[in-house]
């Protein structure tokens, strides 16, 4: 309940509280000037951007791994794996990392992204679904659309995004310009 120094009554206060929890916290992070979102219950810490120790034989989107604290983290570069071009570097360049649930249990993963915004509270009547057309990214993989102000925050369902299932599915299949590839291309 409320301190009752702080000027306002027990009914304020608990109106307050609650409408905090109908609101959906989202942290928002930019790709290629595009707002994006992603619920803050799966978001471990952000992390300055670092050197990334390639692996070879990795799919496209994944641009390394790094050494969280003795943890081997993979690194995705969120806007290849999105189907956008990737941009350079900065010194805004983050590292989200990210709790998902798998079957085998929690995965750690890395979201490499352009720069980290705010941590926005969007209720629900305020988050449109997802367009079926002209948003260039799989339907699967927005949640919806967040309304902030004028404009819109594009939510992405992070188990879709970062499955794991399907990241490993994307590593079997030949590199572009291989010979397997331009074998299968043939066929």
């Amino acid at each position: 309940m409320g301190n009752p120094t702080d000027g306002r009554n027990a009914a304020a206060v608990e109106a307050d509280e609650s409408s905090d929890a109908d609101h959906a916290q989202y942290l928002t992070f930019m790709l290629n000037r595009e707002t994006f979102g992603i619920g803050i219950l799966s978001v471990r810490e952000i992390i300055e951007y670092s050197t990334l120790t390639q692996v070879p034989l990795m799919p496209a989107c994944i641009c390394g791994v790094i050494n969280l604290r003795g943890a081997v983290v993979p690194v995705m570069n969120l806007a290849t794996r999105l189907g956008r071009q990737s941009a350079p570097v900065t010194k805004y360049t983050c590292i989200v990392i990210v709790e998902i649930e798998q079957p085998d249990g929690l995965q750690v993963i890395g979201m490499m992204v352009d720069a980290v915004n705010a941590v926005l509270c969007i209720p629900p009547g305020d988050i449109e679904p997802a367009p079926r057309f002209g948003t260039h990214i799989r339907a699967d993989f927005i949640a919806g659309m967040g309304k902030v102000g004028e404009k819109f925050v594009i939510l992405l369902k992070t188990d879709s995004v970062l499955s794991i299932d399907e990241i490993s599915a994307l590593a079997q299949l030949p590199a572009p310009g291989s010979p397997e590839a331009l074998t299968a291309a043939a066929q």
